[in-house]
């Protein structure tokens, strides 16, 4: 196991570095002049955006820029913002916002997912299976936003259960209505996944023999059934996990969450290059460990599954 990690460790060196290098090629290759874009419709002064520019090495070749990139990422020292604001306090100061809507969006979609797919494959064709089926079918059906939409309004306008907006603060109150949002899709595909992967696992012949030998319903749907059927979801929710840490620009804009997908929308609004890269570079590495992390589920989840030594 050990070796398998250094091997997934190593090979995220050449993924992290070509990822960054395509980011930071692209958002500098955008058309237009985010200095003089300081300056509103009269621009800057020459001297002033050339200091400007020489401040953000802009004015230097492109691989140039990229190393000071690549230099102040391993020193945490991301640069500064058109705002003068240090990009690392931006990021620290709205991720951990990010990071408690997408554990309790992962939550919501992992926990109630799983448990209605498992019922609903080991009830296949009943009246609970079929009504969840067409559920999950809507909601995929329907816009994100939209239903965002609809919850603020019904739940957190009319009724009044829950905030409408997360303006006041990032309690777990007042995240419910963004998480239930953000997990609402997910826990559509999440059923659907582990529906399928419960009605194909019952005709294992590990199963059949499980329940030849005697052992209880109970312990074959919880050690056999649910077990290996949580491999594809596993998955599916390792890949989730990263895009959900990568923040909802919808579901934040929604409902005013001050969280990183809000701020990346603003600095690509503003022309904030620096902000920009910085962001969707912290987001890489996020999604590259939640990848990691999925992969080492597996053994776990499956005792038959080995690594290559």
């Amino acid at each position: 196991m050990a070796r398998y990690v250094g091997q997934r460790l190593l090979q995220m060196i050449p993924v992290f570095f070509g990822a960054t290098l395509l980011i930071y090629a692209l958002v500098f290759a955008m058309p237009g002049d985010p200095i003089q874009a300081m300056g509103g419709e009269r621009g800057l002064p020459i001297a002033m955006a050339n200091r400007i520019r020489a401040e953000y090495h802009l004015d230097q070749p492109f691989f140039v820029q990229y190393w000071y990139y690549i230099k102040g990422v391993f020193t945490l020292d991301l640069g500064m913002s058109f705002q003068r604001r240090p990009v690392f306090d931006i990021i620290a100061q709205v991720y951990p916002t990010t990071a408690k809507l997408a554990v309790y969006a992962l939550a919501i979609e992992g926990i109630l997912g799983v448990a209605v797919g498992l019922i609903s494959g080991i009830r296949r064709g009943g009246i609970f299976d079929t009504s969840f089926l067409a559920v999950s079918l809507v909601v995929i059906s329907i816009p994100t936003f939209v239903i965002g939409f609809v919850l603020q309004y019904f739940i957190g306008l009319k009724a009044g259960i829950l905030p409408a907006t997360a303006t006041g603060g990032a309690s777990w109150r007042a995240l419910t209505l963004p998480a239930i949002t953000l997990g609402s899709v997910s826990f559509a595909y999440v059923l659907r996944l582990t529906r399928t992967s419960v009605i194909e696992t019952q005709t294992a012949d590990f199963v059949r023999t499980a329940m030849a030998k005697g052992v209880t319903r109970r312990k074959v749907v919880t050690g056999h059934i649910l077990r290996n059927s949580l491999i594809p979801v596993v998955t599916f929710l390792g890949g989730d996990l990263g895009a959900l840490m990568g923040g909802a620009i919808v579901t934040e804009g929604v409902f005013h969450v001050n969280g990183i997908g809000h701020t990346l929308y603003r600095a690509i609004t503003r022309g904030e290059p620096t902000t920009v890269v910085s962001i969707v570079t912290v987001l890489v590495i996020v999604i590259m460990i939640a990848n990691l992390l999925v992969d080492l589920l597996y053994a776990a989840l499956d005792p038959r599954i080995r690594y290559a030594k």
